[in-house]
């Protein structure tokens, strides 16, 4: 739940005008392959920790940027969850927030940009969140927001804020193929609304996200699969001060996942690895994220 909880890169000022678009906030692939799967009611901390790197910037046709590009972003991410015994339409209530401090070092030697940022980002707020529990089967919905309390600078291309609220709206599934619900697939839909940037007239254009994980349980306590994404920009950027708004940011992921119970900690262990590809409009890298969970 976090989108720029390291995407932020997000290329503004003169270097967006010369080679990229607006982007969103949701990070992709920080979940991995029980994505959906909510935990039952409790109070729980879970910590991201992701490292991208970039040396691909990838234009409106899909075809690599030679501006000799490089970004390097390290995010630790906060998340504090609470799910009630609360029912509503026969789910359990929940709600959350995320804080992210990250550190961004952007270079893009032919524009001779060398840039460093750090600090907090742009808060998530999520106020509903509903989970259900089925059998062979789980679901979740989500609806959050996100607050420009991140610094930005219209000429300083490694900001770490976005300077626009964004609404998230979010659906998931997780299904179980056999009885003791070894084998699993989890589907995770995300929706991204932007609003107009305070310090420029822009309105980026909307976001689609679609994340995918398919695992198996060994020994009750480890989960083993693959994970992966896709991210389509679904509308245009807008105002006058937009740039290249015929183009559409494009984006898919995929890698390993690996997640582990320590049950005398009460503590969950994930960490997986992701390649990108077949990227418009952006950069193109690879990324490491290290989760850790707290149950209360």
């Amino acid at each position: 739940m976090v989108r720029r909880l390291v995407w932020l890169f997000f290329l503004c000022g003169a270097v967006v005008s010369a080679v990229a678009g607006e982007t969103g906030h949701y990070v992709n692939g920080v979940e991995g392959v029980r994505g959906s799967a909510l935990p039952p009611p409790g109070f729980y901390y879970r910590m991201y920790n992701q490292n991208f790197q970039a040396n691909r910037l990838m234009d409106g046709n899909g075809d690599e940027v030679n501006i000799g590009f490089n970004v390097d972003v390290w995010a630790t991410v906060h998340r504090l969850v609470l799910i009630t015994d609360h029912k509503f339409l026969g789910a359990d209530y929940g709600c959350d927030i995320v804080f992210p401090f990250i550190r961004t070092d952007l270079d893009v030697d032919l524009l001779g940009v060398h840039d460093r940022d750090e600090g907090l980002g742009d808060i998530n707020v999520e106020p509903l969140v509903l989970a259900w529990h089925g059998k062979q089967w789980d679901a979740a919905f989500g609806y959050s927001i996100y607050a420009p309390t991140g610094g930005y600078g219209a000429n300083e291309p490694a900001s770490i804020g976005k300077d626009f609220w964004s609404q998230m709206i979010t659906v998931g599934t997780n299904v179980y193929f056999d009885e003791p619900r070894e084998w699993h697939a989890s589907l995770l839909a995300r929706y991204e609304i932007h609003h107009e940037k305070q310090d420029e007239e822009i309105t980026p254009g909307n976001d689609f996200h679609f994340e995918w994980g398919l695992g198996k349980t060994v020994g009750q306590i480890v989960d083993v699969g693959v994970a992966g994404y896709c991210q389509w920009q679904v509308t245009d950027d807008k105002g006058d001060d937009a740039t290249n708004t015929e183009d559409r940011d494009r984006l898919f992921g995929i890698g390993p996942d690996v997640n582990v119970f320590i049950p005398p900690y009460k503590m969950f262990v994930g960490l997986r690895y992701i390649t990108e590809f077949d990227a418009i409009d952006r950069p193109e890298g690879d990324s490491w994220t290290l989760t850790l969970t707290w149950i209360f």
